[in-house]
């Protein structure tokens, strides 16, 4: 079995970059914990109804933001932990991209105007692909090691 000491030294990059995603998502719940409490949205609810709530778009654009990136995460986790083995400063820079972009992401849907998401955030899926290529990369390396 493969122990850490045959990783690349750089893969240290790798894993700074998906604790900084961690605190991404730490902050992103404290910001649908506030909202939470400004519109009203008791739990267990997920999404306020706009029969029953006046600020429901503006909670449900914050609530929708953090839910996306939760979705994403996994992807992202995954791709990051394998194409960093191959690839860690590659996959290190592109995550910090994709951490970046995703604040720009979650920031702009939080506004209340979904369509301001991808103002910046859209380059946290140029960074996917980038990990993708590395990951791509990185199984295709294994079957020809």
């Amino acid at each position: 079995m493969a122990g850490v000491e045959t990783l690349p030294r750089e893969y240290g990059y790798v894993v700074l970059a998906l604790v900084l995603y961690c605190f991404l998502n730490f902050w992103m719940s404290s910001r649908v914990v506030n909202a939470r409490k400004k519109y009203n949205v008791n739990f267990p609810t997920m999404y306020a109804s706009e029969s029953e709530n006046k600020d429901a778009k503006l909670f449900n654009c914050v609530q929708r933001g953090h839910q996306n990136s939760l979705e994403m995460m996994p992807k992202f986790f995954m791709l990051m932990i394998v194409g960093g083995i191959r690839h860690p400063l590659i996959c290190a820079s592109l995550g910090v991209v994709y951490v970046v972009g995703r604040y720009f992401y979650f920031t702009g849907y939080s506004s209340g105007d979904p369509q301001k998401r991808m103002t910046r955030g859209k380059y946290s899926f140029v960074a996917l692909f980038g990990l993708i290529f590395c990951t791509i990369s990185c199984g295709v390396n294994l079957l020809h090691a």
